[in-house]
């Protein structure tokens, strides 16, 4: 890959179709010791273009068991042995 007098790359379209990189997408370089990684960043047009479409396609794919949102969240935390001495 050559680089051109104003340091641009051309990324090669399998990589760019890999990580939905088009036109606009905005793109970072990570510098290690071994090289640079190039990274895509995230940004609003995502897959999902809001959270009420991504809360939307995920309705109903928890089963939380006959419990409710509270009784759930603290199930999933359990005792608090620190406070809860039973």
């Amino acid at each position: 890959m050559r680089v051109t007098e104003k340091g641009q790359v051309t990324i090669p379209k399998e990589i760019r179709d890999r990580l939905k990189i088009g036109p606009g997408s905005e793109v970072d370089f990570v510098v290690s010791d071994d090289g640079v990684r190039l990274v895509r960043l995230d940004d609003s047009k995502q897959d999902y273009k809001s959270f009420e479409e991504w809360a939307e396609s995920v309705k109903g794919t928890w089963d939380l068991g006959g419990m409710t949102t509270d009784e759930y969240i603290d199930w999933l935390r359990g005792p608090r042995d620190d406070l809860d001495r039973r």
